[in-house]
């Protein structure tokens, strides 16, 4: 089953991507993408 997940950027803490998840993983999802706040890409991760 997939769960909607939301990405925060780690550099300016803005919330950018949105994305689904496999619910059986208990980990925290870590993607590096590009950031339009930061003008750069860095690494996201996954929010409560």
């Amino acid at each position: 089953m997939q769960k909607k997940i939301v990405l925060a950027c780690t550099q300016c803490l803005s919330r950018n991507y949105q994305t689904n998840k496999n619910t059986q993983k208990s980990d925290r999802l870590e993607v590096r993408k590009f950031c339009k706040r930061c003008n750069e890409h860095a690494l996201h991760r996954e929010t409560k």
